[in-house]
């Protein structure tokens, strides 16, 4: 005897649907769990695949153009938008911006604005519902993620924006993974400042199904963590932001006595500044 689906998951059966990086770790178990349901997706990624349209999200036009072909062969209409198309570079948040912090405001932000604006006169037309990924670090301040923290805090400010002009057609959620090991870490370990440990691990499965309870709630929760520990943390992160500010400097400064990023050339001038001995290149 099949056990019939939750009341929350059974509201998607037969909707449409697209997501951004959909060939990403979050993105392919998100298009497999929403099919399950009964959920006609599209994706959109960086990476063709078989159901996901090529498009570069950092492109106005490849978006007009992916979006529209999205939307049609949904057969023009459109229920939920997720997205979860993102990179996470490793910088020095003191120097000029370079291309990767470009990057990750070109594709966490502007990509998200992109995509939401392509799909809104769908999304308008149906009173579908967007679901904004954005990640607890953009709350909490690490170490050489600045590129990241800001344009994912940058994210969750444009939500809440479009939730003050648009939430009375649809619904807008925002959901904060905590640190989950995906390929978005393979530049700051290439760097050797991995974030591996610094912070509680959640697993893919806790964000995907955030991600697909929020896009299936009778009404679309505001703000969504994916686990206990996560909803905790947001908490402390937004309401306590001083209290946030000196655990994770006196973190810090636990990680740099005990050599942390030792190898690491970025790291030189944290350590210096926290009165260590700058670490000295491996001799090659």
């Amino acid at each position: 005897m099949t056990t019939p689906l939750p009341r929350h998951l059974r509201r998607l059966t037969g909707q449409n649907a697209i997501v951004t990086g959909a060939s990403g770790a979050f993105g392919v178990s998100t298009v497999a769990v929403l099919r399950h349901l009964g959920v006609n997706v599209i994706g959109i990624d960086l990476k063709p695949a078989p159901g996901v349209i090529g498009c570069d999200i950092t492109d106005d036009e490849q978006v007009r153009q992916g979006v529209a072909e999205a939307v049609e062969r949904l057969g023009g209409h459109l229920d939920l938008l997720v997205h979860y198309a993102g990179v996470g570079p490793a910088v020095d948040i003191g120097r000029a911006p370079d291309v990767h912090v470009h990057q990750a405001l070109e594709v966490n932000l502007l990509g998200t604005w992109r995509v939401t604006a392509a799909a809104m006169p769908a999304l308008l037309r149906s009173r579908g519902r967007v679901v904004i990924t954005a990640s607890l670090l953009s709350h909490l301040q690490l170490p050489f993620a600045g590129a990241y923290t800001v344009s994912k805090r940058a994210v969750t400010a444009y939500a809440d924006c479009l939730r003050a002009e648009y939430g009375s057609h649809i619904g807008v959620t925002t959901v904060y993974p905590g640190y989950v090991d995906t390929p978005i870490h393979n530049s700051s370990r290439a760097t050797g400042v991995a974030l591996d440990g610094l912070v509680p691990a959640e697993t893919e499965r806790d964000t995907v199904m955030a991600v697909v309870r929020a896009a299936g709630a009778g009404r679309a929760p505001r703000d969504v963590a994916s686990t206990a520990l996560g909803t905790a943390g947001l908490h402390l992160f937004r309401h306590f932001p001083g209290t946030t500010e000196q655990i994770a400097s006196f973190q810090i400064g636990l990680l740099l006595a005990d050599g942390a990023f030792a190898d690491a050339e970025i790291a030189q001038g944290l350590h210096a500044r926290h009165g260590s001995p700058a670490p000295q290149p491996t001799a090659s």
